[in-house]
């Protein structure tokens, strides 16, 4: 492999070698090897300013590399992402019987889910504080949070004759304050420790497994709860999975490319360049409008299509088919977007498709036969699932060098609001018990069809009129290094 290393004055091709263990880096080879170069200052034209040019020589090389103790973090940051994702859906794959159970109403079960919504908001402005100074104090209170909040739920949840319904909404609302601290961290990590050959991908594992969680709720809990007594064995599973995050490695010894190194803007420079970028916001609208769908659709897909004859076991089958095949998809995606970084070409595929997905399934209910559902639920969780990681890139590299976490964070918490908003007006469309069927969703689907579309045409609009510049890879492109006068490559 080829790499970078000062020309004379530096000793000969086998010391420098030997200097950095045998493995060099290439401004072509961006990935996971050692490598060593000389940081200086190139004009607009791509020349070597004459300053850096005469003290060159007196420079001492700047050493990138990545570490293996990285996968620690991405292991532990994965486990609760799946964490966090099961609670949230403890309650809504099996309303009818976590009503009964509770003795609340189906709506006071939804409000479970809208309060778990509401609790990222409420804290995501902190979260954006905390995880500018690095990821690890963010594991950290995640953890704490996590394990309090199921503790405080099996409190309400251990009799086999009954629950507190105060008691789990307080645990669900803890756990709420702890998912923005792990559901925002993964741009913040994968930029931090590896590099750009490795982030979508990184990014892509962190990020989905909070669906992945949410899957193992629609598909487990089903199973698991038979009858109203079930409920109290679903909520104690979490504290083992968290501990882990007390010994993440803080940050890496050294950092891992020139991207790490540039300097991130303030939280109110970041705050202001947000806020002025046109381009940012035509990709969160609609980012904010699919997580809020998601969510909303996530909660409600049981009482989606129980009014139709479906049982409680194929509802909660279609949940995984959305969620396992999206994470397979992506899967294939996220390493193809790291190569070729066509990030805004995905976003042109894919949104479209969310929207018509979202206009299919309004009358796929009304089949009463599990093939249409799952056939489009499938193209949803493709679709959807494959955006996330490259949307939270591209914003990303779009504000360059803001912090990561201010644009993920910020993404995040318009999805859950946006979410818990959905949910609420679902459950107000709900028909009553003299509809056709009792208590069917239709306008709710119609409803969410419809926003879906709207917003689906605005990333085709990325780019145009005279533009193109805005949606440069700035983050990209401070990591291509290239080769100036007076330096010499070495295999």
């Amino acid at each position: 492999m080829n790499g970078l290393v000062n020309g004379p004055g530096h000793g000969d091709k086998d010391k420098d070698k030997d200097k950095v263990g045998g493995r060099v880096w290439k401004s072509r080879k961006l990935g996971s090897q050692d490598f060593t170069l000389h940081e200086r200052g190139f004009g607009e034209d791509g020349t070597v300013d004459a300053e850096q040019e005469s003290s060159m020589s007196n420079e001492q090389p700047t050493e990138y590399r990545t570490y293996r103790r990285r996968w620690i973090g991405l292991l532990t940051l994965t486990l609760m992402n799946i964490v966090v994702s099961w609670d949230w859906l403890t309650f809504a794959p099996v309303a009818d019987l976590s009503a009964t159970y509770y003795g609340v109403s189906k709506s006071a079960i939804n409000w479970v889910s809208i309060a778990f919504f509401l609790a990222f908001v409420a804290v995501f402005p902190i979260t954006i504080a905390i995880l500018h100074r690095g990821p690890k104090l963010a594991f950290m209170i995640a953890a704490v949070l996590i394990i309090i909040g199921n503790w405080v739920r099996y409190a309400g949840s251990a009799s086999s004759t009954g629950g507190r319904y105060g008691a789990i909404m307080a645990g669900e609302i803890i756990i709420g304050f702890a998912q923005p601290f792990i559901l925002a961290a993964p741009t913040r990590y994968s930029d931090m420790w590896f590099t750009n050959r490795g982030r979508v991908a990184a990014t892509a594992l962190t990020s989905l497994a909070n669906p992945l969680g949410g899957a193992l709720g629609q598909l487990i809990h089903p199973l698991w709860a038979k009858q109203s007594a079930d409920i109290s064995n679903m909520v104690l599973y979490s504290t083992v999975c968290s501990l882990p995050a007390f010994v993440v490695p803080a940050a890496p010894p050294t950092p891992v490319g020139p991207a790490a190194e540039t300097p991130k803007l303030s939280l109110k420079e970041s705050l202001k360049v947000l806020t002025h970028s046109l381009e940012l916001w035509i990709v969160l609208i609609p980012f904010f409008v699919y997580v809020g769908f998601f969510n909303s659709f996530s909660s409600l897909l049981n009482q989606i299509m129980i009014p139709y004859g479906f049982n409680d076991d194929e509802a909660g089958i279609g949940g995984a088919i959305l969620i396992v095949v999206g994470l397979l998809f992506s899967a294939v995606t996220s390493p193809i977007i790291d190569r070729t970084k066509k990030f805004l070409l995905a976003l042109k595929l894919f949104m479209p498709v969310i929207g018509i997905c979202y206009l299919a399934f309004v009358w796929m209910p009304e089949t009463r036969d599990v093939a249409g559902p799952y056939a489009v639920l499938a193209i949803l969780g493709a679709a959807s699932f494959a955006l996330v990681p490259i949307a939270l890139e591209f914003l990303t590299e779009l504000g360059h060098p803001l912090s990561p976490e201010v644009t993920s964070t910020t993404a995040w918490a318009g999805g859950q609001l946006l979410g818990a908003i959905f949910v609420f007006i679902s459950d107000a469309l709900t028909a009553g018990d003299d509809g056709n069927p009792p208590q069917n969703m239709k306008k709710a689907l119609v409803f969410q069809a419809v926003v879906a579309l709207l917003v689906c045409p605005l990333p085709l609009f990325l780019g145009l009129f005279g533009r193109g510049d805005k949606v440069i890879l700035k983050r990209v492109r401070s990591d291509t290094i290239r080769v100036p006068s007076g330096v010499r490559s070495i295999s």
